[in-house]
């Protein structure tokens, strides 16, 4: 299964501000994201960026988009009935994901989730789409965690004539 890790983020590195505030990302690259999650049909994201995701709205567009939410809280509960909470590994979500058919799963967020799925080594290839834009405090791409990774620069694109797009292979 290809897995594909997709985020904004600022120009140095960060995906929300300290207080999960995203309103920073452009309409432009909300496009761009919502493209790559529909083309995958799912998407990977932990507790919190489900919370900024649906106090946004951003669901809606999202309706037949299978969510796998990783969380150790228990009980939690979506109006989607697309949204599934789990508290299993990465390898487990993949798995799940691989038998209900998916041939590519995407991961998007947070930097706590993007870090469990490259220590692992799960990751195959990663969109950057770069906001003009950088912070001094806020929540990294990834936390954290003991790995290193290589990349091969696949392309770049241009989604406005303020962002861009880099794509990468993760080297195994």
């Amino acid at each position: 299964m290809k897995v594909t890790l997709y985020m904004a983020m600022t120009a140095n590195g960060m995906i929300a501000k300290a207080d999960d505030d995203t309103s920073w990302v452009s309409a432009t690259e909300w496009k761009s994201f919502s493209r790559a999650i529909n083309r995958a049909g799912n998407m990977i994201i932990g507790r919190r960026t489900f919370e900024i995701m649906e106090k946004g709205g951003q669901f809606a567009v999202l309706e037949k988009v299978k969510v796998m939410v990783t969380t150790h809280r228990t009980g939690l509960r979506s109006s989607n009935p697309n949204v599934t909470f789990t508290d299993r590994s990465p390898r487990d979500i993949l798995t799940f994901l691989r038998k209900q058919g998916f041939k590519e799963a995407l991961v998007a967020g947070g930097g706590k989730l993007n870090s469990s799925f490259m220590k692992e080594g799960l990751i195959n290839e990663i969109y950057l789409d770069i906001e003009p834009i950088v912070l001094g405090k806020g929540i990294r791409l990834f936390n954290e965690a003991d790995f290193e990774s290589k990349l091969k620069l696949l392309g770049t694109k241009e989604l406005s004539s303020n962002e861009m797009q880099l794509h990468y292979k993760v080297l195994k």
